[in-house]
């Protein structure tokens, strides 16, 4: 059994490297590593596929999922890659977790994270969206925020000083 008994829900906007982080992180702390993306129904890839951003009532049972995974490591630790890109969506994953969820919002400008997905491929988040979650993105007051200029090791080192 992990020492570690937290869920980190690494966060952000697409690109801003949350699945990388969240790899990183599982290893250096020896939990679990959970993609939201995986978690998503297909309804909402086809939609996000075709360009059209998500809206409140897509996400619900989305993070509906992702609270149940979350309730399920709450004494054993794990990370969750996940947008969460407004409070209300935050709430609904920390919904009977108590101080067990701990947010690690990463931080980037538009211009650094763009350039990033158009050097990306195979992924179902198109370019086009971005904007469209910067524009719903709700910076968190509650988390520890770490840029994205860093290198993924010197994140993962950051994170670390910052929960243990």
């Amino acid at each position: 059994m992990a020492r570690f008994d937290k869920v980190l829900v690494v966060m952000g906007v697409s690109g801003t490297g949350k699945s990388t982080i969240g790899r990183l992180l599982s290893e250096a702390l020896d939990i679990p590593f959970y993609d939201g993306d995986d978690f998503h129904p297909e309804a909402n890839v086809k939609k996000m596929r075709v360009g059209k951003p998500l809206n409140d009532k897509d996400r619900q049972s989305w993070l509906e999922k992702l609270n149940a995974l979350a309730l399920e490591h709450k004494s054993t630790g794990a990370i969750i890659a996940c947008s969460a890109l407004k409070q209300r969506y935050r709430n609904l994953l920390e919904k009977d977790m108590g101080s067990a969820i701990h947010f690690i919002y990463l931080e980037g400008s538009f211009e650094l994270i763009k350039s990033r997905l158009e050097s990306r491929k195979e992924h179902f988040m198109p370019l086009e969206l971005l904007q469209s979650q910067f524009d719903t993105l709700e910076p968190p007051s509650e988390a520890i925020t770490v840029s994205i200029f860093h290198s993924p090791e010197k994140i993962v080192e950051l994170i670390r000083g910052e929960i243990q």
